[in-house]
């Protein structure tokens, strides 16, 4: 194998058991894969890119909702517009950590703020977003905060004939805009919450209602079986809405977010993960110790 697979990924446990998994799934024997059933799918936030002090896309859609209320005051008065206008940092800790009943709130007003608008009008903000704003403590667009090591686990993977997912609480059609661009993944393998759509006048527009309900936690297994008819055969995931996914693989990794210096170290809104990956042998990733480079 070239010395150039996985090469910002130290010699150590974690790289040689994404090696072994993926020599025995694509090799005659006892592990082997079928070509069709070589899933690979992984979170976003924590997972593919930075997601503290909040995930990016709060970063959009808050811009959005600020505009918004200077524009309709009465707002305030409801979430998540509320948190915004008060400043409140329960609610911004409950989105960070992924909580069900945070982000639902949130993608419920992401579906009204956009409904009736067409696919190519939300592509361009979101292009505008990646294109003008910037990380407050990298001080580069959010889409240049994208873990290398990951994408080269892609490359990996799809040399070998798995077929890569992105499957994430967040929003699927914000994740798509830039999936192509920034990890290679096409757009129809792009797994997020998302709204639905409606053929209306001669074109698709969004619609208020939820396509499906929240990917997160079991509705990530449940996503990805209803989008391939297969559960994954790889997993990758951060946090402890990405146990279920996880659980229904048959190789698991949990990145492990230790490295203050190059990025953040923190556990809240993992604890359960990593407790599971102990108990269960899933293969935990250090950033501090096993990623020479990270973006």
């Amino acid at each position: 194998m070239s010395e150039q697979v996985l090469a910002s990924w130290n010699d150590g446990p974690a790289r040689q058991a994404i090696l072994d998994y993926v020599h025995g799934a694509t090799t005659p024997g006892t592990a082997f894969v079928e070509p069709a059933d070589r899933v690979a799918a992984f979170d976003n936030d924590g997972t593919l890119w930075v997601e503290q002090p909040l995930p990016p896309q709060f970063d959009f859609v808050f811009r959005i909702w600020e505009a918004e209320v200077k524009a309709d005051p009465s707002l305030a008065a409801r979430q998540p517009y509320k948190a915004l206008v008060e400043r409140d940092q329960g609610f911004f800790e409950a989105l960070a950590t992924q909580e069900p009943e945070a982000v639902a709130t949130l993608l419920e007003a992401f579906t009204r703020s956009w409904a009736g608008t067409t696919p190519g009008e939300f592509d361009a903000q979101v292009r505008e977003w990646t294109r003008t704003v910037r990380d407050p403590r990298f001080g580069v667009p959010y889409v240049e905060l994208v873990y290398r090591p990951m994408l080269e686990l892609f490359d990996l993977l799809r040399a070998k004939g798995f077929r890569v997912f992105v499957c994430s609480g967040g929003g699927r059609d914000f994740m798509r805009v830039f999936a192509e661009d920034t990890w290679g993944v096409l757009k129809e393998n792009v797994i997020g919450s998302a709204a639905g759509y409606t053929y209306t006048g001669g074109r698709i527009v969004r619609s208020r209602e939820l396509e499906g309900g929240l990917n997160l936690g079991p509705g990530k297994p449940e996503h990805i079986f209803a989008h391939t008819g297969r559960l994954p055969a790889f997993a990758g995931g951060n946090a402890d809405v990405d146990i279920e996914m996880l659980r229904s693989a048959a190789f698991a990794l949990l990145v492990r977010h230790d490295d203050d210096r190059r990025e953040y170290a923190y556990t809240k809104g993992a604890e359960a993960s990593l407790a599971a990956a102990e108990r269960l042998g899933w293969t935990v990733v250090s950033m501090k110790d096993d990623w020479t480079a990270l973006f």
